[in-house]
């Protein structure tokens, strides 16, 4: 059971600006308000699993998240990771299928869910949230065609360097400048470049001895962006 949390007035929500909700009139706030409940999760723990019927909507206030699915042969395949103002979910509850996906915390995190009925009459009542739930979309749809195409076409190699980045774009850097703001064990990067975690230690093995890299434990510091930026083929 996951303990609650002192609900953050949506209005005052550092998260709410870089969310879906970040449009809505303050009638519709105070209903958000007053109809959502907001809990932590711990490092490692579930949010939702693949299989379930959804309930309701999750939106990450603060923390990281990833989502992600498992294979035939039980391996993990990290399909997106998510941070503070994304929601989590969505598709699922728009669409009244099961998830597709599960989401587990990769550090301690503060989620709140919004219930079905609360969310669905906010989406009918305000053509602006409908907008951004579509290029939301349109956004996920867009980053899977893309995943597929390098899943299929791109070299490990590539594919490791790529991921760095994403981890970077998506999370940022630390204070220093380099480190990227994130704690991600080796078999987690080798289940968002789709390898097996041997592989991807060698790779950012040999990155770190290009001095493109710095390894510290978990954590990973971007020493030459733009050579990674070669070695993964894309373009800043």
């Amino acid at each position: 059971m996951n303990p609650r949390v002192n609900r953050t007035d949506c209005a005052d929500c550092e998260s709410r600006g870089k969310s879906v909700f970040c449009d809505l009139h303050k009638e519709e706030l105070d209903y958000l308000n007053e109809e959502k409940g907001c809990a932590v999760y711990k490092k490692g723990q579930i949010v939702f699993n693949a299989g379930a019927y959804p309930h309701g909507l999750f939106c990450v206030k603060e923390g990281k998240i990833k989502i992600f699915r498992i294979g035939d042969e039980g391996k993990e395949q990290i399909v997106r990771l998510a941070k503070g103002g994304d929601i989590l979910g969505y598709r699922a509850l728009l669409s009244g299928d099961k998830y597709a996906s599960g989401a587990e915390a990769l550090e301690d995190s503060k989620i709140c869910f919004i219930p079905q009925k609360a969310f669905l009459t906010l989406v009918d009542g305000n053509g602006i949230l409908s907008m951004q739930l579509m290029k939301l979309l349109s956004k996920d749809l867009k980053n899977a065609e893309h995943r597929m195409i390098d899943l299929a076409q791109k070299p490990v190699r590539e594919r490791v360097a790529e991921a760095l980045l994403y981890l970077k774009n998506t999370y940022g850097f630390e204070d220093d400048g380099i480190t990227i703001s994130v704690s991600m064990s080796r078999e987690d990067i080798a289940n968002i470049v789709g390898t097996a975690t041997e592989t991807a230690i060698r790779l950012l093995s040999e990155f770190k001895h290009d001095n493109v890299i710095a390894l510290n434990g978990k954590r990973i510091s971007i020493l030459n962006t733009q050579e990674l930026l070669k070695v993964a083929n894309v373009y800043d």
